[in-house]
C-alpha cells in the first residue's frame, strides 16, 4: 500500500472526525434529555471558565446575542445555570452554572468514555487498537502546526 495523497487525507480526516463526534454524542446522550448541545456547550464554557454575561457568552460561542439569551433561557428554566446582578454593572446579569449544571457536565465525557472504551474493546484487534494509538498522537503534533 502506497502512502495515501495529502489532499486526501485533508478530505477524508475531518468527514471520519465529525462522524466520531457525532456517534459520541448520541452515546453520551440520554434517551429523555431536554437540554440541546448548545446549550452543554454553553454550560461547559459557565464551569470551565466562571460567571459570564448573555454578551459576553454570545460573543465566546460565536452567536447572536439574541440567540444566546434564548439558550441561556433555556439552561436557566432546567436549573442548569442561575444569574445575579453584575457587582461591576447592576444593568448587566452574570449567569453562573448551578451544581446540577456542573453534574451534568462532568458526566458527559464519562458516558462518551465508557461507550468508547466498549467499543475500542469489542471491535479493534490489537494492532488496530496500537494503530489508533498512534493516530492520536500524530492528530494532537497536527494540532500543534
Amino acid at each position: 500500500m502506497g502512502t495515501p495523497d495529502s489532499a486526501d487525507l485533508a478530505h477524508s480526516l475531518p468527514q471520519a472526525m465529525v462522524r466520531l463526534r457525532a456517534r459520541l454524542r448520541a452515546e453520551s446522550a440520554p434517551e429523555n434529555r431536554s437540554w440541546s448541545w448548545p446549550q452543554v456547550s454553553t454550560l461547559n464554557r459557565l464551569v470551565t471558565e466562571g460567571p459570564q454575561s448573555v454578551s459576553a457568552l454570545a460573543t465566546a460561542e460565536h452567536v447572536r446575542p439574541q440567540s444566546m439569551a434564548e439558550t441561556v433561557a433555556g439552561l436557566k428554566e432546567q436549573g442548569f445555570v442561575s444569574g445575579r446582578k453584575d457587582p461591576a454593572d447592576g444593568r448587566r446579569v452574570l449567569y453562573s452554572a448551578t451544581d446540577t449544571g456542573r453534574e451534568l457536565v462532568s458526566r458527559i465525557p464519562e458516558e462518551r468514555e465508557s461507550w468508547l472504551e466498549g467499543a475500542i474493546s469489542t471491535s479493534l484487534s490489537a494492532t488496530e487498537r496500537r494503530t489508533i494509538a498512534a493516530a492520536v498522537a500524530i492528530m494532537e503534533r497536527l494540532a500543534e502546526q
